[in-house]
């Protein structure tokens, strides 16, 4: 168990450099620029400019939400321009909605990673759940960006085809691994794929998202590996007998 809880983001090599400039959002300023690289190579470097602005205004977006970033912030810490930033995104609303399309990428992703049609349902359900977990435990910026995005009532994720295309595919894989563990005769039948979706995100969310009050209230760091280890398997355990057949 320790060893699949170790392994966090690392396991998904393809989102390290998500997960690394996302771990920090919560409790970190904003980095300064990143070395190395001036505007006259970033110029040369389109891609590479664009995927460090999004890593910055990611941190940005994160801690001050959409009204209280500021695209002179974002251009100052990737030593690029206003302008150019404008130049690639469109606008300040163009700059976060391409965030929150990479950050919902960034799980959709992780999941695609998980190989579960490889696996007996049972093994493919607890690999998903723990999957879920580690995700949201490693990256507390997807967490708040999130939060962001509900309080501007989902309305940049409701526009977006991208991301109603890449969380539809949660939804399948739930419902594939759900039917095949029936078949196998795993899982009772009758459950709704989004329903149990729902359920694993809620605790892996919400334990994140209040973590700070939840720690001011009962004194519990949910942090701390220990206790992270032991609820991840508390919800993989709460789910696989939630769907063991009656």
């Amino acid at each position: 168990m320790s060893g699949r809880f170790d392994q966090g983001c690392s396991a998904f090599p393809k989102l390290y450099l998500c997960c690394v400039a996302m771990q920090h959002a919560a409790n970190t300023d904003l980095p300064g620029p990143a070395p190395g690289l001036t505007r006259e190579s970033r110029s040369r470097n389109p891609e590479q400019t664009q995927l460090e602005i999004l890593e910055i205004a990611t941190l940005a977006f994160a801690e001050k939400g959409l009204s209280g970033a500021r695209v002179d912030d974002i251009a100052a810490r990737t030593r690029t321009t206003k302008r150019m930033i404008y130049y690639y995104f469109g606008s300040k609303e163009g700059l976060y909605s391409a965030v929150i399309e990479r950050a919902y990428g960034g799980i959709r992703d992780a999941e695609r990673q998980l190989q579960l049609d490889s696996l007996p349902a049972v093994d493919a359900m607890r690999r998903l759940v723990e999957s879920t977990f580690d995700y949201h435990q490693s990256n507390p910026a997807f967490v708040r960006l999130v939060s962001v995005e509900n309080i501007e009532e989902g309305r940049h994720v409701r526009a977006s085809a991208a991301v109603a295309q890449r969380n539809a595919e949660v939804v399948v894989t739930m419902r594939n691994l759900l039917e095949r563990g029936a078949r196998e005769g795993s899982f009772r039948g009758g459950v709704d794929p989004l329903d149990l979706h729902i359920l694993i995100n809620g605790v892996s969310f919400h334990r994140v998202s209040n973590r700070h009050t939840l720690h001011a209230i009962f004194g519990r760091d949910l942090r701390e590996e220990r206790v992270a280890r032991s609820q991840r398997e508390m919800l993989v355990e709460a789910v696989l007998a939630f769907l063991r057949p009656r």
